[in-house]
């Protein structure tokens, strides 16, 4: 009877250190993949030198004598607004319901991922919402992704988490949401809050209210 103990005993310790062994072992090579991809493994992030120099492209306009837009030639139908010349609505209602922590995390929201990581993957939730905040959605609308097979989805969220922070080290809030808003595509060929609100509502992005 003590024999038999003591082999149960024995194979409760082999299968505890195997089962440390293997959470350590997978912690590692966790560390080890997130190093890789920050360090370029994957394709190189971008510098703070290149953050600091976005230049999104726009279209050009043709005007009449009396200053009438009758043309446009564009790569992406896209025109750049400052802040003050977006709708204070406009803002609200993005941060309503793309990332409510907005001002308050520096590119990465800690909850929202923590709920994608447990609902999302491990629970397979698929209605539970993603975990981008704008700042890593600015920085996929910056550079996009490239496919490293089934990897891709990781390694491109990680390097879009990457960009983030160091986006929020260089720019103010209003400055990422005013890019964001600039950059977004709206679907045919229409690119920024601006052409998208001559597009679909026939007016400017000052001029755009929820009343």
């Amino acid at each position: 009877m003590n024999e038999t103990i003591k082999k149960s005993v024995n194979i409760k310790k082999r299968v505890l250190k195997l089962s440390l062994i293997g959470l350590v072992a997978g912690i590692l090579g966790l560390f080890l993949f997130i190093a890789s991809i920050y360090w370029g493994l994957f394709g190189a992030l971008p510098t703070y030198k290149e953050l600091k120099n976005i230049n999104n492209v726009e279209s050009s306009k043709i005007y009449t004598a009396d200053n009438v837009i009758i043309g446009k030639f564009f790569l992406q139908n896209r025109t750049n607004l400052a802040y003050n010349k977006i709708s204070p609505d406009i803002f609200k209602a993005l941060i309503a319901t793309e990332d409510s922590r907005f001002y308050e995390h520096n590119g990465i929201d800690k909850r929202s991922l923590m709920r994608v990581i447990f609902k999302t993957i491990l629970l397979r939730d698929r209605s539970s919402g993603g975990g981008s905040t704008l700042s890593q959605q600015l920085a996929k609308n910056l550079y996009g992704r490239n496919s490293h097979s089934f990897l891709s989805m990781p390694i491109s969220k990680f390097k879009e988490m990457f960009t983030a922070s160091r986006l929020e080290k260089i720019y103010s809030k209003e400055d990422i949401i005013t890019l964001y808003l600039n950059t977004v595509p709206f679907g045919e060929n229409v690119y920024g809050i601006e052409s998208a609100a001559q597009r679909f509502f026939s007016k400017s992005a000052a001029d755009v209210s929820t009343i």
